[in-house]
This record gives structure tokens, sequence and C-alpha cells, in this order.
């Protein structure tokens, strides 16, 4: 086809401005986020650290997920049958379901992951004790026979926070449940990218190209995970005062936890968003290790609870009351299951009252370790309000600074304090993540349970009760007997309810709640990257 002079002079110009647009666009849609502590630990299922929920929300897939009205909805299951009985649930995986590595998903995958996250889940642990068997009838479909029935197996399975069941291939979820796994192979959106991992500075996933996404709309945890960004890249910052600094300048797009200290910096700042995405919160949580003296005496632990006034807590570490809130229920203020069992033992006495409960607990001096994150102003703040209330009823304290993933691998320690251990650490929960008793921070299984380890036949006969009753009265009944319980036996000390918001450029787009999802995440692309996009569309 003969080209015209002028046309071949504009079709030249194009050309030339393409090219560096193209060049300067080709990094994609970039996301950088400042996550709220570093990547350490890539197992999602051994630790409960939520640093590492969100990475595997990027790098897994679940059978079943939440969407945005609480229901459970299948997420790589395409379909799946129960018998009337309640007892026989079968599911059978979707098309098109591969690990990173090329290779096709199974249900022995399945299983083995199954499997390895009921070793150190609180949902998975109750739904275990009644499972007979689990097996593989094909390639993509497998059973579970129960020796009690189970009304809502895809709720269990649907389980959206902290342990989460993510599917693992089976050579790696064979793993030791107790043991780190190192292999970050998945099925989701997004691939780690381990060569580019820096620990104490960044963390990458890039687009899995070969995920293929359900085909509805995304919600909440639901639906179509269509991962939005080319490449998204987690920048860490042992100082949130940098982090909010590095957002002001441009340099990340998402703070995930800005300290409430920290929001005047941000509020008139005319690019910068500023919002509370979880309308729950977070609950503030004490944690004693009951292994190791001195509160492996229940009465020690009992004593120092009843300085745990919320007040305190809240004020030091949040500030303006606007952000938190007292809750003297060990299940979060608004939600089912809350309610005022051990309530007035829970809210904090006087010093002398609890000196002299310490003192008839015959505590011997014994130094109290508490492991203390120093990158994480929270809990930092929590850590120095109690190092000073037991220095004033007479505990010998020895703080110990690290940073919050150093922590969440010393606690997994169970030996003496000489040994590396610990006595107390502070921490806080998604109220998402304490909703019911079956949760993992309610457990009184030593073997199983949570860091502490607390040992109680009571309080695991009044959980399993709970899992097994079929009316909602007799369901708020135990909840309330397992938080009499859980005070009795001083597991906790409940710090309070809290609202922390959270950061971004106004480019973001794709923001939820009350976990953020990086699929769903991506940065409006400056004008020359979208134009560049569009020339590569353009028919000449």
């Amino acid at each position: 086809m003969k080209i015209l002079k002028w046309e071949r002079s504009r079709v030249a110009s194009v050309a030339a401005l393409a090219v560096p647009l193209l060049l300067a666009g080709c990094a994609g849609n970039v996301l950088r986020v400042a996550p709220y502590a570093e990547l350490k630990v890539i197992d999602p299922v051994w630790t409960t650290a939520y640093i590492t929920r969100n990475h595997g929300y990027l790098v897994y897939d679940t059978l079943f997920a939440m969407d945005e009205n609480g229901e459970a909805k299948p997420q790589m299951v395409d379909s799946w049958t129960v018998s009337p009985d309640k007892k026989t649930w079968t599911f059978k995986l979707r098309d098109g379901l591969k690990w990173h590595d090329g290779t096709d998903v199974t249900a022995e995958d399945c299983i083995a992951s199954l499997q390895r996250w009921s070793k150190r889940d609180g949902a998975g642990q109750q739904l275990f004790r009644d499972m007979e068997s689990l097996t593989a009838t094909d390639a993509k479909m497998f059973s579970m026979n129960l020796r009690a029935p189970h009304a809502d197996i895809p709720n269990t399975l649907a389980k959206m926070s902290a342990n989460v069941p993510f599917m693992m291939p089976k050579r790696v979820a064979e793993t030791d449940p107790f043991q780190p796994i190192q292999d970050s192979t998945g099925s989701g959106p997004f691939i780690f990218k381990k060569d580019e991992w820096v620990p104490e500075s960044q963390a990458v996933y890039v687009k899995n190209k070969m995920y293929v996404p359900r085909a509805e709309e995304s919600s909440m945890a639901a639906g179509g995970k269509v991962p939005k960004a080319d490449r998204i890249e987690w920048r860490y910052y042992p100082d949130q005062a940098a982090a909010v600094k590095a957002l002001i300048a441009g340099k990340v797009d998402y703070v995930e936890s800005p300290s409430s200290q920290l929001i005047p910096m941000l509020e008139n700042q005319k690019d910068v968003t500023i919002a509370s995405t979880d309308p729950l919160g977070n609950i503030g949580m004490a944690r004693f290790n009951t292994l190791v003296p001195p509160f492996d005496n229940v009465a020690v632990r009992r004593a120092v609870a009843m300085v745990m006034q919320q007040e305190d807590y809240m004020t030091a570490a949040l500030g303006d009351k606007k952000y938190w809130r007292t809750c003297y229920s060990v299940f979060p203020c608004g939600t089912t299951y809350s309610n005022s069992a051990a309530s007035e033992t829970m809210k904090a006495t006087s010093l002398d009252a609890a000196k002299k409960a310490l003192q008839a607990a015959k505590y011997d001096g014994t130094p109290v370790v508490i492991l203390n994150p120093k990158d994480n102003p929270v809990i930092s703040a929590f850590t120095k309000v109690t190092a000073e209330k037991l220095r004033q009823i007479g505990m010998t304290v020895d703080v110990q600074d690290m940073d919050w993933a150093t922590l969440t691998q010393r606690r997994s320690n169970r030996g003496a304090v000489k040994d590396g251990g610990w006595n107390m650490f502070h921490t806080w929960w998604l109220a998402g993540d304490l909703l019911d008793p079956s949760f993992i921070a309610f457990s009184g299984d030593r073997e199983t349970g949570w860091y502490g380890w607390p040992k109680d036949e009571e309080l695991e006969k009044y959980r399993v009760a709970f899992d097994r009753a079929t009316s909602q009265d007799e369901k708020k009944a135990l909840a309330a007997k397992v938080q009499q319980r859980l005070v009795d036996i001083g597991a906790f000390g409940i710090l309070g309810q809290f609202f922390e918001p959270v950061a971004f450029s106004s480019k973001v787009e794709g923001i939820t709640s009350p976990v953020q999802f990086y699929w769903n995440m991506s940065v409006e692309l400056p004008w020359w990257q979208r134009l560049s996009r569009q020339f590569v569309k353009m028919p000449y």
C-alpha cells in the first residue's frame, strides 16, 4: 500500500515519541508499600504474624473464601456435595489451577495442606478432632469423612485471617508444621521473588501470568482475584516516622499502620488519604509464658493481670480517645459472643491489691523477660506500661529490645530464659481473629496451642462443646464459660480495643477492609505511561 509523504512523517514522529515512553514505562504498574513490619518468615501456617498472612494472600490461594457479606464462597473449589447427615463432604477443584512452577494443583496437595494447617490453627484443630478420613478420589476430587456432623465446612475453610488455610504443593505441605517452610511456591495471583528478597529492607512480588481468576466480581477475599499491579514492592522502614515521610515524598504509595501519633503529619497533605478500614478494630493483648517461672504459677499471672488497666495502655499507645475504647471481654465488644463473664475481674484494681496478691503467690524475685519490638510503636508503648507497673509491685523486669520480625521467631522458643526463652510479650489481634472460642488465641492445649501454651482441660472441654453446639443460645453460654475460664487461669491480659488508620496516596485504587488484599490494589499510572500503553496498540 502506498503511503503519502505526510503520513510517513506522522508515523516517524509517533514512533520517535513512543520509544522513550515505552522504555520509561516498561516497569508497568508498580505498587510500593510500607508494611507495619519486616517480612522475615514466609510460612503463614507456622506463624500468626499478619505480615506473613499478607504475604500468604499474594502467593497462595484457598479452597473457599469469605465475601464482603461474611458468606463462604468457593475459590479453588468448583463444586461440592454433602451427605444428609453432614458427615461426608466431597470437593471438586476447578480447572486451570497451577502452581507457580507450572505443575497442576491436585487433591493430594490440598489434603496435605489441610493436614498441616490443622496442626497449627484453632479452627483446624477443632475440625480434625472429628476427622475420620481425608482421601483423594481422583486428581481433582477429595472427600472428608467426619465422626460427628459439621454443618458448615465451607465456612471453616474460608477462615480469612491467621491462620488462613492456604493451599501449598504436597512436597511443601509435608514439612513439619512446627518448622517454617522455605519454599514459597504457591498458586496465587503473585509470585514471590525470593532472589530480590532483602531482609530488613524489601520483599518483591510479580504478577503470576498463569493465574486464572474466578469469573465473579471480587468481594473481600472471594471472587476474582485479578492481579492489577505488575509488581508489588514492600519497603520496610524500622522507624514509622520515616515511612510516613516516604509517603509524603512519594517514595511509597501505602503505609499499612501509621501510628495515630503521626497522623497530624499527614492530615494537611492534599495527595494523601487517611482512612479507618476496620470498624471492629484491634485488640491489645499481653501474653504470659506458662511454661517457665514466674508465670508457670497461675497466681502470679492473675496478680499481674490485676495491674493491667486498659486506659493506661490505650492512652500511652494511641493517645486521642477517638482511636480506642475499653472492652472487658475476650471476644471483641460489638461482636456476637462478647459478654460480661469475669468482666469485673478484668477491670484492673489497685497496685496495692496486686502487690498483696503477688506476695501471696510467693513470687521469689525471678526476673521477667519481656520481648519488646522497638519498631512497633503501639506494642512498645504496651511494653513500657507493663514494665513500669511490674516494677511498682515488686517484680524484677528485663526488657529485651528487638524488631517485630525477630520477636515472632523468638516467641516460638519453649525453653528456659537462659536458653533464649521468654516470660512475656505484647501484641494485638484483628478483632476478626478473636470472634469465637475456636480461635487459636483461646487454646488450652499445650502441645498445639498458641505461644504461651497454657494447659487447661476444662477450657478445652468448653471449646469442643462450642464447636459442636447447634443453637446460638448454647454457643453464647459456652462462650461465656470460655471467657470465665481464660480469666481464671490468667491466660493473658486484654489491653483495650483500638482503631489504627491506614494512609495512602490518592493515586492508589483497590483499598479493602478489614484485611488489605494487595491483588486488588494498583496505582494510577502517570499520563506518559498510559500514553505509552496506547501506542503499543496503535495500528502503525
